[in-house]
């Protein structure tokens, strides 16, 4: 068997990688209003006019779950109203996700010793993570990493970053919190094709990932290496614009041609860093952004059509759930593991506009 090294960690191809952090367990909770996307189109057809429903129809999304009930959101006054509603049951979601990752790792909430929290749908400060710690028992010394901005790449993204801590503290437990309540930025005043879009694919969701530095035993996949990438030129791609009436959405159809045009080749570079082809790849967990940007991954990649099937029920059952979405996808992989020596590759994109690639080893 060939060794490989990526970054600070060495792995065989074929056999169970022998050092890096690891992925111990992830949960992913959602807020009770669970809706069908004929209910949603219902719901919001009054504000968006009939044209909506040909976008939602298309969304590839067949349910989701919502922060409020559907006939909460056309009383909202505003941002105000909005963002308050955000802290509250983000706050809730975000507990009953991290109390069930820690519990499923076996892990005390005093044995963390960092969080990173991401989120890009509400804002609060002190930020969700600070306002949970005496809630659920983290220590006073916990290190708080929040990061706000990163949109859809954020699970991905965190996770990478979750690798580099731990890379340099060995020893110690990390968790990843993302918490994203899409709902709550919909703009009813907005009839843009963006918004009407937008509004047809996502959805509300909480995830939390535990992990552990190479000293302490691994429980579920390594993680192996990771790459970033921001493309130039690319700041109107994907984003928003945050005004009086909250976050307006800014999405552009150029998406899928900048995922046909840079993606396939990075990740050929990426995988090739570190002596493996697409062909090593056996498991895909590809962030549920829509059906032309998964079409798109799938094509530039020549992927098996079932390779993408995760990211595509993730999609039909809880839609886009920007940062969640793809901890989501690890949480379904999780639960029905590869076999033993096998690769997986994290990918996810997002505002900037940008990649994030995450080796796993099984």
């Amino acid at each position: 068997m060939e060794e490989i090294t990526g970054g600070n960690s060495v792995y065989v191809t074929g056999k169970t990688p022998t050092a890096g952090p690891s992925v111990a367990s992830v949960a992913v909770k959602f807020p009770p209003n669970r809706y069908t996307q004929d209910e949603t189109i219902g719901a919001l057809t009054d504000f968006a006019g009939p044209e909506f429903r040909r976008f939602a129809l298309s969304s590839g999304v067949g349910f989701r779950n919502m922060a409020l009930p559907l006939s909460r959101y056309s009383k909202l006054s505003g941002f105000t109203e909005a963002n308050d509603a955000f802290v509250e049951i983000a706050l809730d979601l975000a507990e009953q996700a991290l109390l069930a990752a820690l519990d499923e790792a076996k892990v005390k909430p005093s044995e963390v010793d960092v969080v990173f929290s991401t989120t890009v749908t509400g804002l609060a400060v002190p930020t969700l993570e600070a306002r949970l710690a005496t809630r659920v028992g983290l220590r006073q010394d916990v290190k708080r990493v929040p990061l706000f901005g990163l949109g859809c790449v954020a699970g991905a993204a965190g996770l990478a970053r979750v690798y580099d801590y731990l890379q340099a503290y060995p020893h110690h437990v990390a968790v990843l919190l993302a918490v994203e309540l899409c709902s709550l930025t919909v703009q009813r005043e907005d009839n843009s094709i963006p918004n009407l879009v937008a509004s047809s694919l996502f959805g509300d969701g909480a995830g939390v990932v535990v992990a552990t530095g190479a000293d302490r035993a691994p429980i579920g996949p390594k993680v192996l290496a990771t790459r970033s990438q921001t493309y130039p030129d690319t700041e109107d791609v994907l984003g928003w614009n945050i005004g009086s009436n909250g976050f307006q959405i800014v999405l552009s159809v150029e998406i899928s041609t900048i995922v046909e045009k840079y993606l396939g080749d990075d990740i050929r570079k990426f995988l090739a860093d570190h002596g493996l082809t697409t062909t090593d790849v056996s498991t895909w967990l590809l962030h549920a952004a829509g059906p032309k940007v998964i079409d798109a991954v799938e094509n530039v990649l020549n992927l098996p059509a079932d390779a993408l099937d995760y990211t595509r029920n993730s999609l039909r059952d809880n839609g886009n759930l920007s940062s969640v979405s793809v901890l989501d996808i690890l949480h379904a992989t999780m639960a029905d593991p590869p076999s033993q020596g096998s690769i997986g590759l994290m990918i996810a994109m997002g505002p900037g506009f940008s990649a994030e690639l995450v080796l796993l080893g099984w």
